[in-house]
């Protein structure tokens, strides 16, 4: 990762390999260059951590003009741990993201399933809460943004078929292989050969700190062999595994193999802080 030079920008990372792609828009901020304060300093995107909710609409809108997008087309996921991934597809408009319709007009039966698209009212709904843990589409102009504090964002990009995926990949979701779905979508919804597809993986929690004390109730037997320690686990090599099972080459995978809890002064972490903000990826077709 390299940090963006921009003196008038907010702090952000930029991934190696996604250089020399004009057509992907990416970031990795930091906590610093916002407007909250206290255990949120300073540029906190989620509105569900105690923080004031004005502070979070300048940062989010920070986060936007940083990356050259408007406002009104960045998509804030609310992580729901592995569950659901959504497909935003080129013939839906922008406009759909923030065009709420009448409640009374969206279906009820919402799909569960992990993919939701097409059907312009279900993926409405889904837009409308953003309760998923990643987006996949091929649409220019969408601001897709991973709230996390020691949990994984994964971006995945096609630059063959122009489809970029921002996942967020906790413990539980790396245990439920999110990523790999996220690469099945792709090849399924967009024709992507993984053979063409980068990787990056944010700043998380690292091997060093990925305590799990109650390990053998909590993490199947299977992922044992990523153990580092007596009670600790290397979940970047998790996902690195997972990518590369799915056709995905090594040399196309980035780990910034940086861990948040050792490096909360630039990132939040809530291991290591309990009241902390999240700090965003962002990533985006132009």
């Amino acid at each position: 990762m390299q940090l963006n030079q921009s003196q008038d920008e907010p702090r952000y990372y930029l991934f190696d390999n996604f250089s020399g792609f004009p057509g992907l828009v990416h970031g990795i901020f930091t906590r610093d260059g916002g407007t909250s304060d206290l255990n949120f300093r300073s540029l906190n995107v989620a509105l569900s951590v105690g923080d004031d909710k004005e502070n979070v609409y300048l940062n989010r809108n920070i986060v936007s003009r940083s990356m050259g997008i408007d406002q009104t087309h960045a998509i804030y996921l609310n992580q729901v741990h592995g569950k659901e991934l959504l497909v935003l597809k080129e013939h839906m408009m922008p406009g759909l993201v923030n065009d709420v319709p009448n409640e009374n007009m969206l279906k009820s039966d919402i799909s569960k399933e992990n993919i939701s698209e097409q059907g312009g009212m279900v993926l409405r709904q889904h837009l409308l809460k953003k309760d998923a843990d990643g987006i996949i589409t091929n649409v220019k102009g969408i601001l897709t943004v991973i709230q996390v504090a020691d949990c994984q964002a994964v971006i995945l990009y096609d630059p063959v078929k122009q489809v970029v995926a921002n996942i967020h990949s906790g413990w539980r979701g790396s245990l439920l292989n999110i990523v790999g779905r996220g690469v099945d979508i792709m090849v399924e919804a967009f024709g992507s050969d993984p053979f063409h597809i980068l990787a990056a993986i944010a700043p998380s929690l690292g091997p060093c700190c990925a305590e799990f004390k109650n390990y053998r109730d909590e993490i199947p037997e299977q992922f044992w062999k990523y153990k580092t320690g007596q009670y600790h686990f290397d979940f970047w090599q998790i996902s690195c595994d997972q990518l590369t099972e799915k056709g995905l080459l090594l040399k196309n995978i980035e780990v910034s193999k940086i861990c948040t809890p050792c490096t909360s002064h630039i990132f939040y972490s809530y291991r290591k802080e309990n009241i902390t903000g999240r700090f965003a990826v962002a990533a985006g077709l132009i």
